[in-house]
């Protein structure tokens, strides 16, 4: 199911064949939870804990010391991107793996930037499941051949200081792009002639780099832009 890249050979948690993998699950849905739970009860992956958000997937990491976390790449009302950003920020040996629906190529990237170990899709079968996290407990960095393998090899390329312009900052290439042309000048209508996108997607993406820029306009929007140098 999976396709690795990665050099890790190392003997890690996943290397023991009767070792269990102690996991959490980051969901803010109850029923996603309880379905893990069920999916993997009898397999080598022990859940020892639950949260729905990233206040509640600290707390529980401390108390419960797991091997790895399964997260979603949406928690109500916040990213899990960010999370993933905080967690491995505060917890740099621990695995994060996604396990979500989207499969948008931007959201796997966006993901290993900010040090996911594994990026799979909800249709994964359990046996699928635990072998990504034994992969992953290896050194290996998996994502979900489902995507594509080309989506694939180059998600699982993606390095520190191959970034677009305003990464850093949480934008996707895409609201990078869109934050451009603002710079440039450009209305609703001329950027989505220019990217050729929907101005719906254009409104979407401007609505998106407001929120992460911590803007409620266009001037403002651009000002940080240019204050910050993120198009040099």
């Amino acid at each position: 199911m999976t396709e690795s890249s990665g050099s890790g050979s190392g003997s890690g948690w996943g290397s023991g064949l009767g070792e269990r993998i102690r996991v959490l699950i980051v969901d803010d849905h109850q029923m996603v939870r309880a379905g893990l739970r069920a999916m993997l009860r009898d397999t080598k992956v022990e859940i020892v804990g639950e949260a729905a958000n990233l206040e509640g997937a600290l707390a529980e990491i401390d108390e419960h010391k797991p091997d790895a976390v399964l997260l979603d790449v949406r928690l109500q009302g916040q990213s899990g991107l960010e999370a993933c950003r905080v967690i491995t920020q505060k917890h740099p040996g621990l695995a994060v793996v996604f396990l979500t629906v989207y499969e948008d190529e931007q959201y796997v990237f966006e993901a290993l930037r900010a040090g996911a170990k594994g990026y799979m899709l909800k249709r994964a079968s359990p046996e699928d499941i635990v072998r990504v996290l034994e992969e992953v407990g290896r050194g290996e960095t998996i994502v979900d051949p489902a995507l594509t393998g080309q989506i694939a090899r180059r998600a699982a390329q993606v390095r520190p200081g191959h970034i677009w312009p305003g990464s850093e900052m949480g934008l996707t290439q895409r609201e990078s792009e869109v934050l451009r042309t603002m710079v440039d000048g450009l209305n609703n209508r001329a950027i989505a002639e220019a990217l050729v996108i929907s101005e719906d997607t254009v409104k979407t993406h401007v609505r998106a780099i407001f929120r992460k820029l911590g803007v409620t306009d266009r001037a403002r929007a651009v000002s940080v832009a240019l204050r910050e140098g993120i198009f040099r």
